[in-house]
């Protein structure tokens, strides 16, 4: 039997950059009540089942470790003037027939369609007045919103990705995003899934070909350095 290689080939081509204050964008993904409470959504519904433990990784990180980071990066970002771009996900009509058939009947259980609870944004980060909210009815959001027109009117060029569930909408979106030339870095402690492994395989497998990885203080970091370094 052979043993695994000890160097990753990706390690050959490495891909750095630097991030650009003013034109790099916070994207907080989906942190609504009917994918990150457990009072609503989907925090509900696996409490009427009777699979409460299912959703205790999930919700427990996002209590403890998300919210508090989305919340730090939203004031650092807010503080310095810097763009924020909202994303929810969730049906725009009250009959879900806007939603992709293979994800309308968990959408519908979820309760998650505009105008009720499940799909508005937690309330410790909500959106300011000015923020720009952006629904998704998909996974991605390049696929089912106007977010690569807004970021690029904007003159984003970097994109920092938090939320849930990172292995599937942060992790699905990110991976568009650096399909189309954004600098992309997934905040690893911004984001939390169903469970731990979901979690650490795309922070595993992200840098290897789309971007960075990178934890809140690092970010607000290097964003610091970079807006000290700006001129005058």
């Amino acid at each position: 039997m052979s043993s695994a290689p000890t160097r990753d080939y990706f390690s050959d081509y490495p891909f750095a950059f630097r991030l650009e204050p003013h034109k790099t964008a916070l994207i907080p993904v989906d942190i609504q009540y009917g994918s990150a409470s457990r009072e609503f959504g989907l925090g509900r519904l696996l409490a009427q089942t009777g699979r409460d433990a299912v959703g205790s990784y999930r919700f427990d990180r996002i209590e403890q470790v998300v919210v508090p980071n989305v919340r730090r990066l939203l004031d650092f970002f807010r503080q310095h003037e810097l763009r924020i771009v909202h994303l929810t996900v969730g049906s725009d009509m009250p009959d879900y027939s806007d939603i992709s058939a293979h994800k309308r009947a968990f959408t519908r259980a979820k309760n998650n369609t505009r105008g009720q609870r499940e799909h508005e944004i937690l309330d410790e980060i909500k959106p300011l007045p000015g923020e720009l909210v952006l629904n998704k009815t998909t996974p991605s959001a390049f696929n089912s919103s106007a977010i690569e027109s807004k970021l690029r009117s904007m003159g984003i060029e970097y994109c920092l990705f938090a939320g849930v569930s990172t292995n599937v909408c942060v992790e699905g979106t990110a991976r568009d995003a650096a399909d189309r030339g954004f600098h992309t870095i997934i905040v690893e402690d911004g984001c939390a899934a169903t469970r731990p492994e979901f979690h650490d395989m795309t922070i595993l497998t992200f840098p290897r070909t789309y971007g960075r990885v990178a934890s809140t203080t690092d970010v607000i970091s290097e964003i610091t350095q970079g807006l000290q370094a700006r001129p005058a």
